[in-house]
């Protein structure tokens, strides 16, 4: 039975030799003997050339001398190793690193995340990006907040509705708590998605046009909630008070699945009555 915490630095090393001995010299397009080969896979030269560091780094990490990557460092390996995302990601967690984000932030909602809003159903339920962005809803969830169809694309973001749009901006019970929260989750994301141009730019379109997000983003908060409770004035059933649950697909981590459960007896016949209209 293991009894033993994992020793991070001896399992990066053991995990790089295994990658680096798994690969092909061929799909490379290197010679397999420019002289022989007394190991599997590529030499650490050649690791080293392609990430573009010293040998000396190489064979350090791989006797597990006490190195610490950097995240710049670990995305190079990950590309010169050709991990896959999960290797790559097991690759951060031992160097202690947040995973960089290289792939381009979803725009479009993965199709079977678009058929599981459906499917939750009655449950109003909606697919984001990080950005806010709103890329599939059900109908319940459309005849809570909004018919987001009747939206051009560039307003179907939470943080734009809850700013600009005539009928949200009042729909919150608790509005400045749910600004602010929202504000604090969009600056996490400024941060975890640095070279998201889209979202730097929504960013300052909200600062130069919007003195409350101005205000807020001024203040620095930082807060990912996965989880809470908001009070809605429904125009049609009144006062809806609904928990909320953000949840992230593996497959899919920039995509969240956010949904809405009545918080009680009177709020759940409210979203009846809505479901049934």
């Amino acid at each position: 039975m293991m009894t033993r915490t994992v020793d991070s630095t001896q399992e990066l090393a053991a995990f790089l030799r295994s990658r680096r001995e798994r690969l092909d010299p061929h799909d490379f397009g290197l010679p397999s003997r420019r002289q022989a080969r007394r190991t599997p896979g590529l030499r650490r030269e050649e690791v080293a050339e392609l990430a573009g560091v010293s040998i000396d780094y190489i064979v350090r990490l791989e006797q597990g001398r006490g190195l610490r990557l950097s995240a710049n460092v670990a995305e190079a390996l990950a590309q010169a190793l050709r991990l896959a995302p999960n290797e790559r990601a097991h690759l951060f967690n031992l160097a202690q690193q947040r995973p960089l984000n290289a792939d381009k932030p979803a725009t479009t909602a993965a199709p079977p995340l678009a058929r599981l809003v459906t499917d939750l159903s009655p449950l109003p339920a909606m697919l984001m990006n990080h950005r806010f962005d709103i890329l599939s809803w059900n109908s319940e969830i459309a005849r809570l907040l909004l018919d987001f169809d009747t939206l051009p694309p560039a307003q179907r973001n939470l943080m734009w509705l809850c700013l600009m749009h005539p009928g949200i901006r009042e729909f919150y019970v608790d509005r400045e708590r749910v600004v602010r929260e929202g504000i604090a989750h969009l600056r996490a994301a400024w941060a975890a998605y640095p070279e998201d141009q889209a979202l730097t730019d929504l960013i300052a379109e909200f600062t130069a046009g919007n003195e409350e997000f101005a205000r807020l983003w001024a203040e620095r908060d930082v807060k990912v909630n996965g989880r809470g409770r908001k009070v809605m004035r429904h125009p049609d059933v009144g006062v809806v008070a609904v928990n909320f649950e953000v949840l992230m697909p593996l497959q899919d981590p920039d995509q969240q699945l956010v949904t809405f459960r009545a918080a009680d007896d009177e709020s759940q016949s409210a979203l009846d009555r809505l479901c049934a209209r």
